[in-house]
């Protein structure tokens, strides 16, 4: 299918052929018919990915504060790589559309069918593209009479109904509308529908105009003489007290909006800000009216919380009167009783595989408008017996640059920011491995994955690696709550499999993976525990010597606070942070000592923000895994200390190993920056599957390593000691 898309770091703008997304629970799959474009926020975007890396650092400084952090923790190399990945990686656009459901996912089959039209929602989800899939709290069905074209509106319909209900207007009240772009052209046209006298200022006098044809009392350019012009009518309005609400819709780096908004405003009134505009507040001017300044969040209640976007979860109404669904549920409700119109609104309709001219030419100011369509083939195709399905699989053409017999050929489900940064660039430089298969939930991750690592299939199809009898061994880099059912399924297909971290969520799921393994014979299973591998780690412990007695051994690790709105923070399914991460410790732990864990006890702080893990080994020595959230971001991630035998050691962060023995104190450091040794542990992987010899890991220390990172999680619920 066809999707627009950009890369953020060259700014190239493509109409790419990617594989079509594949339906999901809770939700529906819908075939654009429309989809409108953001002329505020997209051209936002597109035009940030053209500036230099020092422009785009300029335009993020929140960006780059977490870059720095990320430097401190995980080491240049690493932030490096994953900055570049992202950056480097063809990005979505789109948020607004209208299309027909092809097929309905389980759980939604009470409110949609196939053939309805709706109107959905979501700048991951209602994308410029042939194909989406779409949760069901961001998709509202059309009703009858309304056209396709117009229903698109129906997103930026909900932002700007969202900016009204903020400002609580009342009927018979006034209000100004600051830029009267997309954004706030609908929101004069909601103003009026409700009752309230509209006055509005933008920098373009065509866009004056069409509010005024609309039905504002004038609008205005923001000079002198224009300024002076709507405050007089906004006098004349309201007997000399000035506007209730002044709704910022405008964008940019200047104050003029919010200084404007001041000049017009009444006493007491309202500021209420929907776009992203320069907020430097003067302060005798908002102090001396007492201005109530209030912002404007997309859509709606609902907006990203996962619960209810992901996850159907709805607010009662009797609590959340309007959501980000029922906003747009009412948007094309007033498009379906005439109450609003947005035909005056389209500028202009064009076919999506001329999308790149067309952001060209609105970014260069060429085309002239505020609402453009995209529209897609089979648009007249609305019944159910008339669905058109793109491919959910794309096979290169391409000829490989390297030769494919006796090589290991290599399946992937799941490609995100860690394989793309962290696995794949060291397997598609192994001349012994033929990338062969990705499969991946999001159609641009495995666009993205074929044009870096060259793939020969992408596809968003699992099955398609699964059921490839020529595949040797496959990489599960998913989240986490799949990967036991993943490796199962590898495993019962005659596999080798490589997962990351954890193994398993639970002791039946860890059951499941042993029965699978008993059932089929397969026990070629790899976790990727990569740090025993890590070459400043292995000469470390050759460095300290053999181990004659038990050790005890300290393990920090400042894992640092979780952005809000992270996956992992979903920790009824997908596990704890810690069973999470902590796997990569406990084995660490496991190949100094060379004995497995026996017993585990854990303890934590108030709130759960750190815990600190005591491991008792078979041979006696002792660990502790301190795992905080709370430190400075700008401490190294992991420290290791370990004791014994008339001997210290030091591993700080994978960049410097000292060891201090009888003979004295020994000091290395990584040349070339902290290496956790994926590349090692790539290449033990890869030799074992190619020589058929046994796994880096024994399935023993994996079994080991997983239930005491289990074990962890249950001593913090009953605060004993967990025997193993």
């Amino acid at each position: 299918m066809k999707q627009v898309a950009q890369n953020y770091k060259s700014g190239e703008l493509a109409v790419l052929d990617v594989p079509a997304p594949a339906c999901q629970p809770g939700g529906v799959l819908v075939r654009s018919l429309y989809s409108l474009i953001s002329t505020g926020t997209e051209l936002m975007k597109v035009s940030e990915a053209r500036l230099s890396l020092l422009g785009k650092a300029r335009a993020r400084p929140d960006q780059v504060r977490k870059l720095m952090e990320s430097v401190a923790t995980q080491g240049p190399t690493a932030t490096y790589k994953k900055a570049m990945n992202r950056l480097d990686s063809y990005t979505p656009l789109g948020y607004s559309l209208c299309g027909v459901v092809v097929e309905v996912g389980a759980g939604a089959e009470h409110e949609f069918r196939v053939g309805q039209i709706v109107a959905a929602a979501g700048n991951e989800f209602a994308l410029h593209a042939e194909m989406n899939w779409v949760p069901t709290n961001l998709c509202v069905p059309v009703p009858d009479g309304v056209a396709p074209e117009h229903a698109a509106f129906a997103t930026v319909g909900a932002i700007a109904m969202q900016g009204v209900r903020r400002g609580e207007v009342q009927l018979g009240e006034t209000a100004c509308v600051i830029g009267l772009g997309l954004v706030g052209q609908l929101v004069v046209r909601l103003l009026l529908a409700a009752g309230v006298q509209v006055v509005g200022i933008d920098t373009v006098e065509d866009r004056c105009r069409m509010a005024e044809k609309a039905g504002a009392l004038l609008c205005a350019v923001p000079d002198a003489a224009g300024v002076g012009s709507v405050e007089q009518a906004l006098l004349a309005a309201t007997g000399g007290f000035g506007a209730d609400h002044v709704f910022l819709a405008a964008g940019g780096d200047s104050n003029g909006p919010v200084e404007t908004a001041a000049r017009l405003a009444r006493d007491r009134a309202r500021i209420i800000d929907i776009g992203k505009t320069k907020l430097d507040l003067p302060w005798n001017d908002y102090y001396d009216k007492e201005l109530d300044v209030r912002f404007s969040r997309s859509y709606g209640p609902g907006r990203y919380d996962d619960a209810y976007e992901l996850d159907g979860v709805d607010y009662p109404v009797g609590y959340v009167r309007w959501t980000e669904r029922r906003n747009l549920r009412c948007f094309v409700d007033l498009l379906a009783t005439e109450s609003i119109d947005v035909a005056s609104l389209v500028s202009g309709v064009h076919p999506i595989q001329d999308a790149s001219t067309v952001y060209e030419e609105l970014r260069t100011g060429s085309l002239h408008g505020v609402g453009f369509l995209l529209e897609y083939p089979h648009a007249e195709q609305v019944t159910a017996s008339e669905q058109v399905h793109p491919s959910r699989t794309i096979r290169t053409t391409a000829p490989s640059a390297r030769p494919t017999s006796g090589t290991v050929r290599l399946g992937f489900i799941g490609a995100g920011n860690y394989a793309a940064s962290m696995l794949l660039p060291h397997l598609a430089k192994d001349e012994g491995v033929t990338l062969a298969s990705v499969a991946t939930t999001r159609s641009l991750s495995a666009a993205n994955a074929q044009r870096k690592f060259g793939f020969q299939t992408v596809s968003t199809d699992v099955d398609v690696v699964l059921g490839d009898p020529s595949i040797d061994a496959v990489f599960v880099v998913t989240r986490h709550h799949s990967h036991a059912d993943f490796v199962c399924e590898v495993l019962r297909r005659g596999k080798a499999v490589f997962v990351e971290k954890p193994l398993a969520l639970s002791h039946e799921q860890l059951q499941q993976v042993l029965d699978t393994i008993e059932e089929t014979g397969n026990n070629r299973l790899m976790v990727g525990f990569n740090r025993r591998f890590s070459p400043m780690f292995t000469d470390l412990r050759r460095r300290f010597g053999p181990a004659h007695e038990p050790v005890t051994a300290r393990y920090l690790v400042n894992a640092g606070r979780l952005e809000s709105g992270s996956w992992y923070t979903n920790e009824t399914v997908e596990g704890s942070r810690f069973l999470g991460e902590g796997g990569h410790f406990i084995d660490t732990l496991t190949a100094w000592i060379g004995h497995q864990p026996v017993e585990v006890h854990a303890a934590q702080t108030p709130g759960g923000a750190d815990l600190v893990a005591t491991l008792g080994f078979a041979d006696g020595s002792v660990g502790t895994i301190s795992y905080a959230t709370s430190g400075s971001s700008r401490f190294p991630k992991e420290t290791l200390d370990v004791t014994g035998g008339g001997c210290n050691a030091r591993l700080d962060n994978f960049a410097r190993a000292t060891v201090w023995t009888p003979r004295g104190k020994d000091v290395k450091r990584a040349l070339s920056g902290p290496d956790k040794g994926q590349r090692a542990q790539l290449q033990a992987f890869i030799g074992a599957v190619r020589n058929g010899g046994a796994m880096p890991i024994s399935l023993s220390d994996l079994v080991a390593t997983t239930k005491a990172s289990l074990a962890v999680d249950e001593s913090l619920v009953s605060r004993q000691r967990v025997s193993l």
